[in-house]
């Protein structure tokens, strides 16, 4: 396939703004660009996509997001509003969590995947949880991301919090479907150990994940998103989180750390000194008015600090508009997180992120990268450069300006319109699913 009559925006370093360029697609990576006229000497043969002088840029990544929490859209919490963190993943997030059936994960992960494709997401790393219905929950998820064209990283989320045997159904759920990937070619799938967050687990059971972890295989935790992951491990072990999952050696370059918005200065070293991902998700953050992770500090230690949702949206450039605004009133100081400071995060530790664990080269317009496109339609009524590019999508880009997107070379909508996914099927279904969830999850109080 031939894209032409675009703006490229390449993402490299240094980024690039390319008028009147095209690109060719081949087995779903880009394998020639160019000016227009020369791509079409070239490849006289080839399909072609018209961008009709759009802009086509590297798709959005989401480094942290939980496709269950599809249905809670909307949903009323019984009782007085939970006053902190904890009583909302008490009154919200775990009662709904076991409400959930298999049907519950597909159309949840379907409604999250409509969502991505719509708003131009097109690699996110997801992290499951459904008590009740855990054995072979990877595997439906998987099957709605491949039908989607989406690619996207899984795991489950293991916890003491229901029970052992729960708890040992959860680190099965991981071993097999890691080990699937590992004797099956899934381009779009990719797979890493979770683990919920240190307040749910104790060392008996991250004795276990580790040991029973292919080699090789990295852990995805919620890392101190509130002050209650430093109270329960401080009581439990006698020492602060990150401390605790490095002794049990569950962190380091294979391993995702989110949130992290209270460590101390020893546990940055230790996430530094390992090499581990660290996730924010200021959205997220704000709404459970848990605190904000100082991760421009993160950022000047060397630790690869990426751009989250946390089960929001997948509109991704609402997140960076968050991080943007978030910090500067935070600090009281409009220097904070600028707009490259941002696109470290979202763009090129995104990218470095979902390379890593993909392992395929993702996030740049170049030959060699795979095909993981949108198109934009965004007229700049102001100069658009490489160096104020920032600035135009912070104050600028609207997510209803994707118009087309495409994973691995394949066009999963077109000029609005989705061509893998019935979006009206999944929508009916999933109402009619959620009405029965409400009703479980109202059956728990």
């Amino acid at each position: 396939m031939l894209i032409t009559n675009a703006t490229l925006v390449t993402w490299e370093k240094p980024n690039r703004v390319l008028p009147g360029w095209g690109l060719f697609i081949e087995n779903g990576k880009i394998t020639d660009l160019g000016p227009d006229s020369e791509l079409r000497t070239r490849h006289p043969h080839a399909s072609l996509l018209d961008a009709r002088g759009q802009l086509v840029i590297p798709g959005n990544l989401c480094a942290h997001t939980h496709y269950y929490g599809a249905f809670s859209r909307g949903m009323a919490i019984p009782g007085a509003a939970p006053a902190q963190f904890s009583e909302i993943l008490e009154k919200l997030w775990w009662p709904l969590d076991k409400s959930l059936t298999e049907a519950d994960i597909r159309y949840s992960a379907l409604l999250c995947l409509v969502d991505a494709i719509r708003h131009g997401t097109t690699s996110l790393f997801d992290h499951h949880a459904s008590p009740n219905a855990i054995v072979g929950s990877l595997d439906i998820i998987a099957e709605a991301v491949e039908q989607a064209g989406v690619r996207s990283a899984l795991c489950y989320e293991v916890t003491d919090r229901d029970g052992p045997e729960r708890m040992k159904a959860g680190i099965r759920e991981n071993v097999r479907f890691i080990e699937r990937l590992q004797h099956e070619e899934h381009p779009l799938l990719a797979a890493t150990f979770g683990l919920h967050a240190s307040l749910t687990l104790s060392d008996p059971t991250l004795d276990l994940c580790r040991e029973a972890a292919p080699a090789g295989t990295g852990f995805h935790i919620h890392l101190s998103e509130s002050r209650d992951d430093g109270h329960a491990v401080q009581k439990m072990a006698g020492m602060r989180p990150a401390a605790w999952l490095d002794k049990h050696g569950l962190l380091g370059p294979n391993s995702i750390a989110a949130h992290c918005v209270h460590l101390d200065e020893a546990e940055q070293e230790i996430l530094r000194n390992t090499a581990t991902w660290v996730t924010h998700q200021p959205r997220s953050n704000m709404n459970n008015a848990v605190g904000v992770a100082p991760v421009e500090k993160y950022l000047e230690m060397g630790i690869p600090v990426c751009l989250g949702n946390d089960g929001f949206s997948n509109a991704m450039w609402e997140e960076w508009k968050t991080a943007y605004l978030l910090h500067k009133s935070h600090h009281g100081d409009p220097r904070r997180m600028g707009g490259y400071t941002v696109v470290e995060m979202a763009i090129y530790n995104n990218a470095a992120q979902a390379s890593h664990f993909f392992g395929t080269p993702i996030g740049k317009i170049a030959i060699g990268q795979v095909a993981d496109l949108i198109f934009v339609d965004y007229n700049p009524p102001t100069p658009m450069t490489e160096g104020n590019l920032p600035w135009h999508i912070l104050f600028g880009f609207r997510d209803s300006m994707v118009t087309t997107t495409i994973v691995n070379g394949q066009v999963l909508m077109k000029d609005r319109e989705l061509q893998t996914l019935d979006e009206k099927e999944i929508t009916a279904k999933s109402r009619e699913l959620a009405a029965q969830t409400w009703r479980r999850y109202q059956d728990k109080f």
